[in-house]
């Protein structure tokens, strides 16, 4: 690792404003996880509210395996890792090495395995089907995952250009 040679370390006012970009992202995934992203009413009478946390752990104790790895893996591991691994990319690789040049390209073919976009319209898919019958209600978790979403997106390719410069 050279911490000395890192991007972050040879341009500190940008090394500071990613770091921080990258902390915010950090925070809001953690929000979006925990924090309400659908309201569900039935009749005025019934009402569910489901995080994504919350819809983990109701697949996790109905014995949904499957869909709760696969829930949990792309919308929990994956953004986790892609923030971790750019922090690491950005502060304390060299850019100078093989293994730099490999993380970077993992990052760019990582970010076509994003979920949001799929994310999204499952759940425009659920409040046109469920019209009459309930109502449902987008909470703010939704916007903070899709936050956190973004700005890694954003700064994937950011840190992919520059982290990548030779001077």
């Amino acid at each position: 690792m050279g911490l000395r040679d890192s991007y972050a370390t040879r341009h500190p006012l940008q090394g500071w404003l990613v770091n921080l970009l990258l902390l915010t992202a950090l925070l809001l995934l953690v929000v979006g996880l925990r924090a309400p992203l659908l309201t569900l009413e039935k009749f005025y009478i019934f009402r569910n509210t489901v995080s994504l946390w919350s819809a983990l752990e109701q697949l996790a104790a109905q014995g949904e395996w499957g869909l709760c790895l696969l829930l949990g893996g792309f919308s929990v591991l994956f953004p986790l890792l892609k923030i971790l691994l750019l922090a690491a990319v950005w502060n304390l690789e060299s850019a100078r090495t093989a293994r730099h040049r490999r993380h970077l390209r993992w990052l760019a073919t990582y970010g076509k395995w994003s979920m949001l976009d799929v994310f999204v319209v499952a759940l425009l898919v659920v409040s046109v089907k469920l019209g009459a019958l309930a109502q449902v209600r987008i909470g703010y978790g939704i916007y903070a995952f899709a936050g956190s979403v973004l700005i890694t997106m954003l700064l994937s390719v950011w840190i992919g250009r520059h982290a990548g410069e030779r001077g």
